[in-house]
């Protein structure tokens, strides 16, 4: 039985948000460990401890990455080509960082080198720390809006230039995805570590959540003092229509992205999860108690892009330039049929993916220690 349209534009819209939480939250706690290797690890031996904690899964943790861009070309095409364009040198960026992390991993113990290992070492920091400082800068630039428009045939145009997109409350969303992954991943390392790591992972949650918090908090306030106007749909809208982003017409007001809130005030339980979730696995950490930090860890960053995606809908690109090309849930997506076969295709294989993850880490789970790593000298990692 096929689902109406309508209902497949939201379901769409959830499942492209579970997959860039669990995106961040799978792959995000490997890019905080590699953020955290040349600080954490003081000596060669440590170094080698920590990044066994991720080795064996980052690889198998990238399928999120990869199933996330997919789904968004499949169920947002529009969207895909749009955002390619616009955030081009951005995402090359990042492309650039994630090539450290392959080579790094695979290199990095090849030769007993003191300058060759530290080299690779501050690879993995570039690979792990670039990317999540950028898709928080372009989480940034979405809210503010992005320059481009739409002619009569469809065809986008950017108008900004690579430099604009570092302005300040960008780069302050920027610092707060920097922070929440950082933070994810030095629970990560407290779980797997022991001695003198996991106390200094321990110190780093602590501080990447005090960061975290503070810059999150302060990004929210700067939305509410209206110095950055929301975007609002004006005209009548009809789920059920072909898309055409051209078909509607797009305001500007200081509390549009506060709307949904005063709507449906159940959504302040997502800011009040990142805030809570941060300060919680911190303090869990501290107190023995990782595992339960790790959830907490997840749940911080479940609300915090859950606290985006509350305030945008049923935007997903907003136009600066031409308001009315703003791309949203009802007017960027596929055909009836794409999302229909994309769906059932999605309750197939995206419970193998969690059943496999989850058996990976429980075979490998256990803590990573000295002992192990000297007893095992010429393992990859």
């Amino acid at each position: 039985m096929m689902l109406d349209y309508p209902t497949l534009k939201l379901i769409w819209w959830l499942l492209v948000g579970v997959l860039l939480v669990g995106f961040a939250i799978m792959d995000g706690h490997d890019m905080g460990v590699g953020t955290l290797l040349p600080f954490v690890g003081r000596n060669d031996t440590e170094r080698r401890v920590v990044i066994n904690t991720v080795g064996p899964h980052w690889d198998g943790n990238q399928v999120w990455f990869i199933t996330g861009g997919g789904a968004i070309f499949a169920a947002w095409p529009l969207v895909y080509a749009t955002a390619f364009s616009g955030f081009y040198w951005a995402m090359l960026a990042v492309l650039w960082a994630l090539f450290f992390r392959p080579v790094g991993f695979d290199y990095r113990s090849k030769i007993d080198n003191p300058t060759w290992r530290s080299t690779w070492d501050w690879g993995l920091f570039v690979g792990g720390a670039v990317p999540p400082l950028i898709f928080g800068v372009a989480f940034g630039n979405l809210l503010q809006g992005v320059p481009f428009h739409f002619d009569n045939y469809l065809i986008s145009t950017y108008t900004g230039s690579f430099w604009a997109l570092l302005n300040p409350f960008a780069l302050l969303t920027g610092v707060v995805s920097s922070a929440m992954i950082t933070l994810h991943g030095a629970v990560y390392l407290s779980h797997r570590t022991e001695g003198a790591v996991q106390a200094r992972a321990q110190n780093a949650a602590l501080g990447a959540a005090v960061v975290m918090v503070l810059a999150f908090v302060g990004a929210g306030f700067w939305l509410h003092s209206g110095a950055i106007p929301g975007y609002a749909i004006s005209s009548a809208i009809d789920p059920a229509a072909l898309p055409d982003p051209l078909a509607k017409t797009v305001v500007r007001s200081a509390d549009a992205w506060w709307a949904n809130y005063a709507r449906w005030p159940a959504l302040w339980a997502l800011p009040v999860l990142g805030i809570v979730g941060a300060l919680g696995a911190a303090l869990l950490t501290r107190a023995g108690a990782t595992l339960t930090a790790f959830v907490a860890s997840a749940l911080a960053i479940a609300g915090v892009i859950g606290t985006a995606g509350g305030a945008m809908f049923p935007f997903v690109m907003p136009s600066s330039t031409d308001l009315n090309s703003s791309l949203t849930v009802w007017d960027s997506v596929s055909s009836h049929l794409t999302l229909s076969l994309m769906f059932f295709a999605t309750l197939i294989f995206m419970p193998i993916i969690v059943f496999y993850t989850s058996w990976a880490y429980r075979v490998m789970r256990g803590k990573v220690t000295e002992a192990h790593i000297r007893a095992n000298e010429h393992t990859a990692y």
